[in-house]
């Protein structure tokens, strides 16, 4: 896959609290490309940070390196990118897969952590839109959101000006750290 430059009237914000408004600057010459296995040591850190607040993933919060690698960089049919700015620095990464197999095939799914020394960049938008391109060329109907935690503002409101409507809500599914039990949203949104 080619690599996409995207300058600033390319990329409009998305992963703090100006959001909505489109208020942030994104940062120069941000390119979202194919992820390769070097990139992975630039990944795992904010990885791992993003994992161990246990805030926004209903993961392990003590996931290995290794499982975290396994699951986060995923192979073909689907895809993991990163977003780089213009000295190649990994500002964050998106996986996106088919939702399930079978009869359901034919809706993706992904996931997305943005390094948070660069929330408010426009880098989460940045790889939503890429994300959306990628379901569309790829022939998916629709995108599915299995578990957006509700206390992941910043990300429901990204999700929501990206066309996302929740489609249901799972009552107290996660376990937030500071808020308790809190519930995991199913957003979507047709292709």
């Amino acid at each position: 896959m080619a690599e996409r430059r995207r300058g600033p009237q390319g990329v409009a914000e998305g992963d703090g609290p100006e959001r909505a408004t489109g208020a942030a600057t994104p940062p120069r010459a941000l390119a979202i490309r194919d992820a390769r296995p070097g990139d992975w040591p630039a990944i795992w850190p904010f990885f791992r940070q993003i994992v161990a607040a246990g805030e926004t993933y209903a993961y392990d919060r003590h996931m290995s390196e290794a499982e975290a690698r396994r699951i986060w960089m995923l192979g073909p049919p689907a895809r993991t990118v990163v977003a780089t700015d213009a000295e190649g620095t990994v500002l964050g990464t998106a996986n996106m897969y088919a939702n399930r197999g079978g009869p359901g095939s034919h809706v993706a799914s992904a996931s997305f952590m943005v390094n948070p020394l660069r929330a408010g960049q426009g880098v989460g938008r940045a790889l939503g839109e890429d994300m959306i391109e990628w379901a569309r060329r790829s022939g998916f109907r629709a995108i599915q959101f299995n578990a957006v935690v509700e206390t992941n503002e910043g990300a429901v409101a990204l999700w929501r000006s990206l066309g996302f409507e929740v489609v249901g809500t799972v009552p107290e599914a996660f376990d937030h750290p500071r808020h308790g039990h809190v519930a995991l949203l199913i957003m979507h949104r047709f292709v």
